[in-house]
């Protein structure tokens, strides 16, 4: 007689209390990494800068300016880089999302559903503020510069953190399976997109046999769209906004299914080691 009544709760605190626990695990993903959440956007700063000061030397040695799009050349390098950061860190964030038999799980609020979206959520939130911030930067410190369509570029970068937590999702659900070939795959596709992604070429100048190469890629459409938005005098031909779409959507009901599956199968004893 002494056991407290079960409270009814509506839908909306429901959500309410979802959202809240969401956003304590988002802080809880920024502060993983480091103790204090502005060194980690520091770091993240610092990594995005390195990447594109050494795309603008690599250009300027190799003499590979000419064939970048006529305007801010920086604007083209880092359309590239950002896009690509914004990928990779998602998949590499929801990849190593807190699964199923994480110790985390044994929390009763707490699910992989919630560990998955701020996972997602904290790497969207660090990079876009490091975008931000490295484009506030130039266009103070260094030049004034004008984007054609910003919210086309930022539409973009969004494209490509939802195809990278897509492809993130299904390495996640097949990561309790085969933890170490999902390890060098992820390792693989991050190194390949250094020059899979195309942010080092224009779509529309490569000939067939090249594009070939890279039209395969979500992320490689994502850019060259992105460069479209961002540019007023280079009109994408060569790519599209529905691929990258679709391969998202595909991988994503894929990797839910899969994820799904895990859940109810997985269990401790499979990464315990004698």
């Amino acid at each position: 007689m002494f056991e407290r009544s079960a409270k009814r709760r509506t839908g909306f605190s429901t959500f309410i209390g979802m959202m809240e626990l969401i956003y304590h695990s988002i802080v809880r993903d920024i502060r993983k990494s480091h103790g204090n959440p502005m060194m980690s956007l520091f770091t993240n700063m610092m990594q995005t800068i390195l990447l594109v000061v050494a795309f603008y030397v690599m250009f300027t040695i190799l003499s590979l300016r000419g064939t970048a799009i006529r305007g801010d050349f920086l604007i083209y390098v880092m359309s590239g880089i950002f896009l690509y950061m914004t990928h990779t860190k998602a998949m590499g964030a929801v990849a190593g999302a807190e699964g199923p038999a994480s110790p985390m799980m044994q929390h009763a609020p707490m699910n992989t559903m919630v560990a998955i979206l701020s996972a997602a959520l904290s790497s969207l939130y660090i990079q876009l503020l490091s975008m931000f911030l490295v484009l506030f930067i130039y266009h103070v410190v260094f030049t004034p510069f004008e984007i054609q369509d910003p919210i086309g570029c930022l539409a973009m970068v969004l494209m490509a953190w939802f195809t990278g937590c897509a492809l993130g999702l299904v390495l996640l659900a097949a990561k309790p399976w085969a933890p170490t070939v999902v390890s060098i795959i992820s390792t693989v596709y991050q190194r390949a997109n250094m020059i899979a992604s195309g942010k080092m070429f224009v779509a529309n100048t490569l000939p067939p046999f090249m594009l070939a190469m890279f039209d395969w890629n979500p992320l490689f459409h994502a850019i060259d769209q992105s460069r479209g938005f961002a540019f007023i005098n280079y009109n994408p031909r060569n790519s599209s906004i529905d691929y990258p779409m679709m391969v998202g959507i595909i991988a994503l009901m894929i990797g839910l299914m899969a994820e799904f599956y895990t859940r109810k199968k997985v269990s401790a004893s499979w990464s315990a080691r004698g």
